[in-house]
């Protein structure tokens, strides 16, 4: 059975997470969150997880209306505030979402989705952990389900890595001290997707290639 592993502590920054995020890339992180949201049938069942603060949430119900989102969030400040702010909006009164505190360890085995999205969560781990952390969740991904999944890579032109690698270095120094993040450099996405056998449909970047968005298709069964 596989070890259940340790979340990072997001408690503490998260009063000041969104601000800090805007300060360093504007708004490139939302623009890369949004960018494949379209691609979400109507009526589709959502997971999303490590969503933060909730302003996914805002864009997501914006450009689709799905059936029903969970949202999965480990930090119970962060999903505070995700809630909080989902009660000042229009759908506030409806079951549309629901609010998980915990993981994809927490989900349930008949809860099976449309689409999965993971927005700069993965990178919060090792590669071992991160592999098993998808590997969970591509069980509940349903046959031709999509997933939407952004976050930092350190692109090929070596101008760009000059800058990119030291950048990536002082965001996990910075969270590893704040948030005990375990994890020192980033997972290698595309190789833990094609180990899934999930396809690549269509991909986005974004903050001189900094930031990518990708969408992946769970095939046929």
């Amino acid at each position: 059975m596989p070890q259940q592993r340790a979340s990072p502590d997001f408690n503490l920054i998260a009063p000041v997470y969104d601000g800090l995020a805007q300060l360093v890339y504007g708004k490139a992180q939302q623009r890369a969150q949004q960018h494949f949201l379209s691609s979400i049938p109507q009526g589709a069942r959502v997971l999303v997880v490590g969503g933060g603060t909730g302003w996914i949430l805002t864009e997501l119900l914006r450009t689709v209306q799905p059936a029903h989102i969970l949202y999965v969030e480990a930090s119970e400040k962060m999903l505070g505030k995700a809630r909080a702010r989902w009660h000042q909006g229009p759908n506030s009164a409806s079951n549309l979402v629901e609010f998980r505190l915990g993981t994809e360890a927490d989900l349930l085995p008949q809860e099976k989705f449309h689409v999965v999205m993971t927005p700069f969560v993965l990178d919060l781990f090792s590669t071992p952990e991160a592999r098993q952390m998808m590997q969970k969740l591509n069980t509940h991904l349903l046959p031709d389900g999509l997933w939407l999944h952004t976050d930092f890579q350190v692109a090929q032109e070596m101008w760009r890595r000059l800058w990119q690698k030291p950048m990536l270095w002082g965001m996990y120094t910075f969270f590893g001290w704040v948030s005990h993040l375990s994890a020192q450099k980033l997972p290698p996405f595309k190789l833990l997707f094609n180990e899934l056998g999930l396809v690549l449909e269509d991909e986005a970047f974004f903050y001189s290639r900094f930031l990518c968005a990708q969408k992946y298709r769970q095939p046929k069964a």
